[in-house]
């Protein structure tokens, strides 16, 4: 049996970006999910932050959408940004209101950033961005 180019079994890197992006993937789906069920200590920490629990949903639902994103070859790029987005806003969150580890945030953000690049010519073919229409 013989694998095209683009198989990830021909490709270590294709395998390796593959890996990654499942593995995040189950951390943040697993993370929304979590902030999802109302379990006290996602409560608290979003009431140290101060923005009510309606920010905890929308950041369980940013999470779980830009996890999904990740997994589907023609948004990685829209998942990566997404994710980006939320770890800056976890830095912003660690720095000013719960004054924890932020190393966590810094290094994910990098991660996102690094596959955004990769995956940045998804930009430029998004057909919202086609001037021809």
């Amino acid at each position: 049996m013989t694998s095209s180019p683009s198989t990830p079994s021909s490709n270590p890197r294709a395998t390796m970006s593959w890996a990654l992006r499942i593995i995040l993937a189950i951390a943040f789906i697993g993370a929304g999910i979590f902030k999802l069920s109302g379990h006290p200590a996602a409560i608290e920490e979003f009431n140290q932050v101060g923005l009510g629990q309606w920010f905890r949903y929308v950041t369980a639902v940013t999470e779980i959408l830009g996890a999904v994103l990740l997994l589907w070859p023609r948004t990685i790029f829209y998942g990566a940004v997404l994710m980006g987005a939320v770890c800056v806003g976890a830095f912003v969150a660690q720095l000013t209101a719960l004054h924890g580890d932020i190393i966590h945030t810094i290094v994910l953000a990098v991660i996102f950033a690094i596959i955004a690049w990769k995956w940045r010519a998804q930009l430029a073919a998004s057909p919202l961005l086609d001037s021809r229409r």
